[in-house]
């Protein structure tokens, strides 16, 4: 089974886990679209929050009643798509740039479902660049403070401005991204906690404590996962 036909199996399992009258979470990224079309699909009544501008077009444009973060209150459930998967369902996310918005809407839901194909588990969590996202005011200075906690923690890496044809990477915000190339992060708790507290760092791409189960496209099919 091709990865993309894994995304599509686990974005099918994942809509059908949805039910009339919820208030569903939107992911964002290529395997949060599955989830998206496949949720469309079903045609079921539904209030749905974004996570994401990209998200927000893609759901207006497939007739969903968007609403809101503030207007939502208690979300049923968000699902959405991860960069890494790592024991005990840590993730890392931020890949699309949406991390923040992500978060936010991940903390304000009951429940959280996590959906991917096989190779976001790579076996060494912290294979993929942790995204970081930082306040464009003073983001180079933020960014010396970054690689020195990262050097504190035995990561011996630099953060990298993200670019997109030669430019900063702004997200929905109005923030940057830079990305952290740990290889390996042994106690993602501590790093979370350490990037948190910088002044200038707005959120990091750890998802620690919050995927309550993790939908994985294989090629024997579709695998349920828990913390």
């Amino acid at each position: 089974m091709s990865p993309e036909a894994q995304k599509q199996a686990a974005g099918e399992a994942a809509a059908a886990l949805v039910e009339p009258g919820m208030t569903v979470g939107l992911g964002t990224g290529s395997t949060a679209e599955r989830f998206v079309r496949a949720l469309a699909a079903r045609a079921l009544p539904l209030r749905v929050v974004a996570t994401s501008e990209a998200t927000a077009t893609l759901a207006s444009g497939l007739g969903f009643k968007l609403i809101d973060l503030d207007d939502a209150g208690l979300i049923d459930l968000t699902v959405d798509g991860a960069d890494e998967i790592g024991p005990r369902l840590a993730l890392t996310k931020g890949g699309g740039a949406a991390l923040l918005r992500e978060k936010l809407v991940w903390e304000a839901s009951a429940r959280r479902v996590v959906i991917a194909d096989a190779s976001k588990r790579p076996g060494r969590f912290g294979r993929f660049p942790l995204p970081i996202e930082v306040v464009a005011f003073g983001h180079a200075t933020t960014a010396v403070r970054i690689d020195a906690t990262l050097a504190r923690l035995g990561l011996s890496v630099r953060a990298r401005l993200r670019l997109r044809d030669g430019a900063p990477v702004r997200t929905d915000s109005g923030n940057l991204i830079y990305d952290a190339p740990c290889e390996e992060i042994g106690d993602p708790a501590v790093l979370a906690g350490a990037l948190k507290a910088l002044t200038g760092v707005v959120e990091h791409g750890l998802f620690l404590g919050l995927a309550e189960r993790a939908l994985i496209g294989t090629d024997e099919g579709v695998i349920t996962i828990f913390p």
